[in-house]
């Protein structure tokens, strides 16, 4: 009979998590259940999320029969992701600590965690995702410390772990761990990967998980729960008092308590309007918000942008790539968001510049570029900067028209008589 390997599955109270722990258990391995409580807080109502889902996940583990732990990531969360939202905020952008969180929590210390201190054989977690290798590949994966230095080693040839969508393609959750390391991949198993929303929930009704069948999927942002955003921000930054600005004329319409409260594309709250105005655009050296009349506004389409330096999932970048410094692939910015052609530029500094097949509405810095090529998720970067909008676009064709038309006109000189 073979060893009986030992899994550490990551448990968040729901029923993705309690699910995969069922699969594997199944699947004869030796299991264990992992809690991470990685905010304290209370939301307004006074009901601290975190200790419901740690009795969730206890209740799940239970029902199953395996050993069930808690940790706490509460100064990491602060000091790697919380901190990180806090800086990108006051320089405008709008960040995303969903993926932050899988990289340098889950991925990071909780999968070392999981490894050294539990002695474990791999770490599991209820993502719809999977990877391009087998369940007993992981196992013969060598657990060792990522190289501190620069590069890595050019004599080691192993072929790199790649990240593909689940089966079921509306759930696919591979754009939240589009910043994950190579290493955390070689040692992680997905066990929901090949199967549908539907089909995990039943099996949790059979298996007697009934009550993470009927909590709510969580949305947004965890730490803010029920919260008003702008209260919630507010708590922590300084209100920056500034104008809200027609981006058509630029008449003063309103003011805002500070620019980290508004994100592009977001409606924005004026007073005495009678049609709703949308945030198109921040000027954090004035302090303007700029609004647009509609929600379509011209001013929210771009269809260039570029990443700080881009994190590929198998290190390094793509040959084609590499070898011609451009490749076609598809590019989105939110999670579920239609997948949009698009043509990648590699920078020499390791950042990418991405052109759109055409316009998409509120490309927002801060987010990530999230890249796929067939299926596959290549990675992700941070957007830095993003290039001119529709309506600016506009506004220069319409100058240069205008231009020519000033022009005088010149011909030959007339011949005399």
């Amino acid at each position: 009979m073979g060893v009986i390997r030992h899994v550490v599955c990551a448990m968040s109270g729901g029923v993705d998590s309690s699910v995969a722990a069922l699969l594997l258990k199944r699947m004869g391995y030796n299991v264990s259940g992992v809690f991470m409580k990685n905010w304290d807080s209370l939301d307004e109502k006074g009901v601290c999320t975190s200790e419901r889902d740690c009795e969730d996940a206890r209740r799940s583990c239970q029902v199953l029969g395996i050993p069930f732990r808690q940790v706490s990531y509460v100064k990491e969360y602060w000091n790697e992701v919380f901190s990180n939202l806090l800086n990108e905020y006051e320089k405008g952008r709008t960040p995303n600590p969903d993926i932050l969180c899988n990289k340098y929590i889950k991925f990071k210390h909780f999968c070392k965690y999981a490894l050294d201190t539990l002695d474990a054989d791999a770490m599991a977690t209820g993502h719809y995702a999977r990877t391009s290798q087998e369940d007993e590949e992981v196992f013969r994966q060598k657990n060792v410390a990522p190289p501190t230095g620069l590069f890595r080693d050019r004599f080691e040839v192993r072929n790199p772990v790649r990240l593909h969508q689940g089966a079921d393609h509306f759930k696919d959750q591979t754009f939240f761990l589009s910043q994950i390391s190579q290493d955390a991949l070689r040692h992680t198993m997905f066990p929901l990967a090949g199967l549908t929303k539907d089909f995990v929930k039943k099996m949790a009704a059979e298996a007697g998980l009934h009550h993470v069948l009927t909590k709510k999927e969580s949305m947004g942002i965890c730490f803010i729960g029920e919260r008003n955003f702008e209260d919630f921000i507010l708590e922590y930054l300084e209100p920056q008092p500034g104008n809200l600005v027609s981006v058509e004329d630029g008449k003063v319409l309103g003011r805002h308590r500070g620019w980290f409260t508004l994100t592009l594309g977001q409606r924005a709250r004026i007073g005495g309007q009678k049609a709703p105005w949308f945030v198109v655009d921040k000027d954090i050296n004035t302090g303007d918000v700029l609004v647009g009349p509609t929600t379509n506004h011209p001013a929210l389409f771009r269809d260039t942008l570029r990443t700080d330096r881009f994190h590929w999932i198998t290190v390094d970048p793509p040959p084609v790539l590499v070898r011609t410094q451009m490749m076609d692939c598809h590019f989105r910015f939110i999670h579920q968001m239609p997948l949009t052609p698009c043509s990648v530029t590699l920078n020499m500094d390791g950042s990418v510049w991405i052109t759109l097949s055409q316009p998409i509405r509120a490309i927002t810095p801060g987010q990530f570029a999230v890249l796929y090529s067939g299926g596959e998720c290549l990675g992700s970067g941070r957007i830095v900067r993003l290039g001119p909008s529709q309506h600016t676009l506009q506004l220069g064709r319409e100058r240069m028209a205008a231009a020519s038309l000033d022009k005088p006109k010149t011909g030959p000189p007339e011949q005399a008589s």
